[in-house]
C-alpha cells in the first residue's frame, strides 16, 4: 500500500474520469487533496461523496488568476504544498489543413501554457521547502502523434519535454518532475466507439486491452509517494504496450 498520509496535493482536472480516479486513489491513501475543475455540477458530486474535502472551481484558461489559486491553495495547506499533479486539459480535432488557428490556440494555450504557469508558480512556493513533486499528465500521441490532433499531440509533446528541462533545473533543490503518459483508457469516450473500431484499436495494443482510469491512478500514487524519490524527468507509460518508449 503507498502511503500519502502528510502530504499536501493539488490535482486539476479532478471531474473527469482519470481524474476521479486520481483523486479516489489520493485520498484512499491518506492524502490532503484540493481538486479543481470547471464543471460545477461534477465538482458537487465530488464535495458531496468526499465531505470535508476542499474542492475548488478552477479555470486554467484564466491566466490572471493562477498565481492567486496556487496561493489560496498554498494558505489551505499552510504554505506547504508537496505535489502538484497537472492532469487538466482539452482537445478540440480536426485535420490539420481543416484546423482553425483558435483551435490550434486553445489546445496549446490551457494543456501546455496553462500547465507551465500554474507550475512555475508551484515551484516557487516549492523552492523555500527545497521539496516537492510536479506529475505531468501527458498522453501517448504525444510520442506518437495522431491523424486530426495535431494541436493536441504537440501540447502533450511539449510538455514532456518541458518537465525534462524543469527537472534538470530543479533537481539541486529537491524538486522531482516526471510524467504519466496513458494510451487508451476505458471512459465515456471510449465506449462511444464502435465495436469493429474497437477491435482493431486493441490489435495494436500488446495487452490487447484497454487501460482502466485505475492503472493511471496508480503510477501518479507512486510518483507522488516517496517511493519515487530518486526518479525525475520520466515518462511513465501506462498503454499496455501500444507504444514503447
Amino acid at each position: 500500500m503507498i502511503d500519502l498520509k502528510n502530504l499536501n496535493i493539488i490535482l486539476t482536472g479532478a471531474t473527469g474520469v482519470i481524474g476521479n480516479s486520481i483523486l479516489d486513489n489520493l485520498i484512499s491513501a491518506g492524502a490532503n487533496v484540493i481538486a479543481t475543475g470547471t464543471n460545477e455540477e461534477k465538482l458537487k458530486k465530488i464535495q458531496d461523496k468526499y465531505k470535508d474535502l476542499n474542492v475548488m472551481k478552477f479555470n486554467m484558461s484564466d491566466h490572471g488568476i493562477i498565481d492567486k489559486f496556487v496561493e489560496d491553495c498554498s494558505k489551505i495547506f499552510s504554505n506547504k504544498i508537496s505535489v502538484l499533479i497537472n492532469n487538466a486539459g482539452i482537445t478540440q480535432d480536426n485535420l490539420s489543413l481543416r484546423m482553425k488557428e483558435e483551435e490550434w490556440k486553445k489546445v496549446i494555450d490551457i494543456n501546455l501554457t496553462s500547465t507551465f504557469l500554474i507550475t512555475k508558480s508551484v515551484i516557487k512556493k516549492m523552492l523555500k521547502l527545497k521539496n516537492g513533486k510536479i506529475i505531468n499528465v501527458t498522453s501517448v500521441v504525444g510520442h506518437t502523434g495522431n491523424i486530426g490532433q495535431v494541436n493536441y499531440a504537440a501540447s502533450k509533446a511539449g510538455i514532456i519535454a518541458m518537465s525534462k528541462s524543469l527537472a534538470l533545473e530543479y533537481g539541486k533543490k529537491n524538486i522531482t518532475v516526471n510524467c504519466v503518459s496513458p494510451g487508451f483508457i476505458v471512459s465515456n469516450m471510449t465506449a462511444k466507439i464502435s465495436e469493429e473500431h474497437t477491435e482493431l484499436m486493441k490489435s495494436r495494443i500488446s495487452l490487447n486491452k484497454f487501460g482502466n482510469p485505475e492503472d493511471v491512478a496508480n503510477s501518479i500514487a507512486f510518483l507522488s509517494s516517496n517511493l519515487s524519490d530518486y526518479i525525475t524527468g520520466e515518462t511513465i507509460h501506462v498503454n499496455g504496450g501500444m507504444y514503447f518508449s
